[in-house]
This record gives structure tokens, sequence and C-alpha cells, in this order.
């Protein structure tokens, strides 16, 4: 299949699963309650732009089947704060419940989230480490042309990801994982420093289901 028709099958692929898991989202009666028991590290989940927590209920599943207490912060609703303010409440998640030794899972616009937190709102040094789906740590060329300023806001040229471009302390402490092709951000999400998983599979959204990404997930919570 050529370039431009494998790349729309992919669209077209990552678009159908995301839709399914909004719709998935809109139903599920699943508490936040039911993943809060387990013995292994904790995890706090933080999902994209305009996803709630159940948008990522399949890791969210397991992970808890894993061993671990999995975190969702519902005050972040559909996640259309800004991100230094997204980062305060998952900070006020962390200290209201004293967790310690956390690993942050996130997608997308959550990795952005996670690593302020990590980089300038965590001084009890509450978060272990996390591991990011498809984030635009370098924005996204297609920022510019977004008629919705929370989407604007992910221009490589936007003052909060310079800032988080620029900051490489916890690097060395995030697992960024991504795939051949990600239809929302060109520029790819390799971060200087850290652990940087290419998967031979592609997607915003559908990577999020891949087995391997599951198990790197996995892995890094277990470390």
């Amino acid at each position: 299949m050529s370039g431009p028709l494998q790349a729309a099958r992919w669209w077209c692929q990552d678009y159908l699963y995301a839709l399914r898991r909004q719709l998935g989202s809109a139903v599920s009666r699943t508490r936040p309650v039911d993943f809060l028991s387990g013995t292994g590290r904790p995890v706090v989940v933080i999902p994209g732009i305009y996803e709630d927590w159940r948008f990522m209920q399949p890791l969210v599943k397991r992970l808890h089947d894993a061993g671990h207490p999995v975190h969702v912060v519902t005050v972040l609703q559909r996640n259309r704060l800004a991100v230094p303010q997204a980062a305060e409440l998952i900070a006020g998640y962390l200290r209201d419940r004293n967790l310690k030794d956390v690993m942050i899972v996130a997608h997308s616009k959550g990795g952005l989230i996670g690593k302020y937190a990590m980089m300038s709102l965590d001084p009890d040094g509450r978060i272990t480490g996390m591991a990011a789906v498809c984030t635009p740590f370098s924005g996204s060329r297609y920022a510019a042309f977004m008629l919705l300023p929370s989407l604007r806001a992910f221009s490589p040229r936007n003052a909060v990801t310079v800032q988080l471009s620029r900051e490489e302390r916890v690097n060395q402490r995030i697992t960024s994982i991504y795939g051949i092709f990600d239809p929302h951000i060109p520029e790819g999400s390799l971060l200087p420093g850290a652990r940087n998983i290419r998967l031979e599979t592609a997607g915003h959204f559908k990577i999020l289901a891949h087995e391997d990404t599951i198990g790197t997930i996995l892995d890094a919570a277990a470390v």
C-alpha cells in the first residue's frame, strides 16, 4: 500500500477507535473506586485533551489486574484546563492522599501535565516516573491551524510547551511511547534523555490498546 493510502487507512482506524472509546466512556458506569485496591506501585492516570478517565479504562483495568491501585483524578473532567492548572490538580491529589512512589500513566496532553508536575510541583518526590503515550513534548505544528485556544496551546511556540521542551532534568524518569505514524503529532514524541519506545504500529488513539503499549507500561510501572 502506498504511503498516502496507508496514512489514510491509519487515520480512519485511529478515529474509529477514538469514536468507540468516547461512546464507551459515555455509557460506562464503572466507578473510580473500583480500581483503588492493590498492593503494587500506585498509578495515577492522566488522559488526553477532551478525554475523561474512562477513555483509558481498558488500560486502567489491565494495570489494576496486574495489582496496581489505579487513581483517576475526576476533577480534571474532560481535561480542558491549561497544563499548569491541570498539573496543580494532580499535585494536590497526590498531597491530599499522601501518595508516594507514584507512576503516572498518561496519554497525549496528559504527558505534558505529568511532566509539568514532575519538574515544578513535586518537592517531596512523590512521583517516581511516568509512562506517556503519544505526548507532544515538542508541540505539534498542526496546532497553529486549530480554532480552539485549548488546541492552539500545543504549538511549538507556546510558552509552556517551550518551557517543557527546554527542561530535561526529569526526562530520564520518563518512558515515551509512540508509533511509526501519529496523525496529530508529525514531529513525533521523541524526548531527549528519556526511555523512548517506538512501536511498529500507528495512530494517536488506537495505540493505547496495542499489546506492546500495554506491556511497556506494565513493565515501567513494575520497576
